[in-house]
């Protein structure tokens, strides 16, 4: 069995300032993270995409379609 897991890491760095004339605020976000999502078994591994705008991550995990049982309708008579 293929381990499937997606794995994202990466690291924060970065500094916010508000000044106000009567506050003044500084938020710090740094640091490494690390995130682990299990991916179903239907994933196309092969076919997984990543982007980046804006500081967001947008990651696309295509799934191979599902069989659908082939249903037939039958008469019945009597």
């Amino acid at each position: 069995m293929v381990s499937r897991i997606l794995q994202i890491s990466g690291e924060k760095a970065g500094e916010e300032q508000a000044k106000n004339d009567k506050w003044h605020r500084v938020e710090r976000v740094t640091g490494k993270f690390l995130r682990r999502c299990r991916l179903p078994d239907n994933a196309k591994m092969d076919q997984i995409k990543a982007t980046k705008e804006n500081g967001v991550l947008t990651v696309i995990v295509p799934k191979e379609e599902e069989k659908k049982p082939e249903v037939k309708a039958i008469d019945i008579s009597g």
